[in-house]
């Protein structure tokens, strides 16, 4: 046998077509590290932006077509905005915008995300019209806010187990997070305004009170976080633990890669259009100085580099 450890920052599609269910598993290791550790954030909040990235790239790499998918909230907590974006064909960043003074040691999600709103958005460039969804967050968990917008938005009864953390190896410390979330639409693909890959449909029409939706339910329901996170733990392995009794059948996986659309000349382009007067009150030490919020990059400019757009 191979020595190699499983794949790590993929989205494994499939389908348990006896319980007309199909789902999606992502698994995060390298990605969610390099993303939360461009940041210096607590650890309650590195936990809640790697669960972020979890959650976008499971959602954002279900489209059909290519664009991007935005997940992002709004809210009176301590992290009063997260943002996460997957951009076809699999790359990601994100970050999260958090009040230190607030944040307490223990203190999870829901108490970190407080009241406010989630939406995400679909954008296929600039000759299309972007699609939105919004739904009202309650004090909840990423996943309950999931759960809801499913529930109000799409109408699809759908469960989510998601889960992110912190694994000590002999170098140190190293951010993961992994999610699955199994659902069921109509064999025609309902009215979804999140179009899934194609080749993953269930057989017929199920409604949440339906046995075999209860079953699927209970047994994602029995996933626990280590399982989500064990990088030993092959997702191959994961699902046929879960569903061996009805069979699951999956599908080609989606790569996913930490990238930022940052560069020196896109922030030189927005800085050029201050006018001069707010370029000077950008002036630190008389310099400015821009940084990205979603890789930390540091971007170093003199005024006179903009004297043209005066």
């Amino acid at each position: 046998m191979s020595g190699e450890l499983p794949a790590d920052d993929i989205v494994l599609p499939f389908l348990i077509a006896p319980l007309g269910v199909r789902g999606r598993l992502i698994r995060l290791g390298g990605l969610a590290d390099e993303v939360v550790s461009r940041h210096d954030y607590p650890p309650p909040v590195s936990a809640l932006l790697a669960e972020t990235l979890a959650l976008t790239g499971l959602l954002g790499s279900a489209l059909k077509v290519d664009g991007k998918f935005i997940f992002q909230t709004r809210t009176d907590g301590p992290v009063d905005m997260l943002v996460a974006d997957y951009t076809a064909p699999g790359l990601m960043r994100g970050y999260a915008r958090h009040h230190p003074e607030r944040i307490e040691a223990d203190a999870n999600a829901a108490q970190l995300i407080g009241h406010g709103h989630l939406a995400m958005t679909i954008d296929q460039g600039p000759d299309t019209e972007r699609y939105q969804g919004i739904v009202a967050l309650e004090g909840e968990g990423l996943a309950a806010a999931a759960h809801t917008y499913f529930s109000q938005s799409e109408q699809i009864p759908t469960r989510l187990r998601l889960a992110a953390g912190q694994l000590l190896w002999r170098e140190g410390a190293s951010w993961r997070a992994g999610a699955i979330m199994i659902q069921h639409l109509p064999s025609d693909g309902g009215q979804s305004p999140l179009p899934l890959t194609s080749g993953e449909g269930g057989e017929d029409e199920l409604s949440p009170q339906d046995d075999r939706w209860v079953k699927a339910s209970l047994l994602l329901d029995t996933v626990e976080d280590h399982e989500l996170l064990d990088p030993l733990l092959a997702p191959e392995r994961l699902l046929y633990r879960l569903f061996h009794e009805d069979g699951v059948r999956v599908f080609a996986t989606v790569a996913l890669k930490a990238h930022c659309t940052c560069s020196r000349q896109r922030i030189a382009e927005i800085i050029a259009r201050f006018s001069a007067e707010e370029r000077a009150d950008m002036l630190e030490n008389g310099k400015i100085i821009a940084t990205c919020e979603f890789c930390s990059s540091r971007y170093v400019f003199e005024p006179d580099e903009f004297a043209a757009a005066e």
